[in-house]
């Protein structure tokens, strides 16, 4: 199991990549919704502080299922993302 630092980084760096891919699209690919993309932004800013914060919260005994669950949530969430920002820019 990874350390809760290095995941919460690991976490910190999707975001900013994806954080970077709404900026690029917004300012080179014309014709790209800025209020949806900022509402992707704002969504990826909730994102980073609920996953980061439920890592400080695991149950004692219970953290192989818990981290499951989490890598689950966390995959749904980033493909949820993925899908408004390719969406976006069409």
């Amino acid at each position: 199991m990874a350390s809760r630092k290095n995941l919460k980084k690991n976490i910190g760096c999707i975001i900013d990549e994806l954080f970077t891919e709404c900026i690029v699209r917004c300012n080179c690919i014309p014709g790209t919704d800025k209020d949806a993309i900022n509402e992707i932004i704002a969504q990826l800013i909730e994102t980073d502080a609920d996953f980061t914060s439920r890592i400080s919260h695991t149950e004692p005994g219970k953290a192989k299922i818990f981290y499951k669950q989490f890598r689950e949530d966390f995959n749904k969430q980033i493909e949820l993302i993925i899908g408004k920002i390719e969406a976006v820019s069409k």
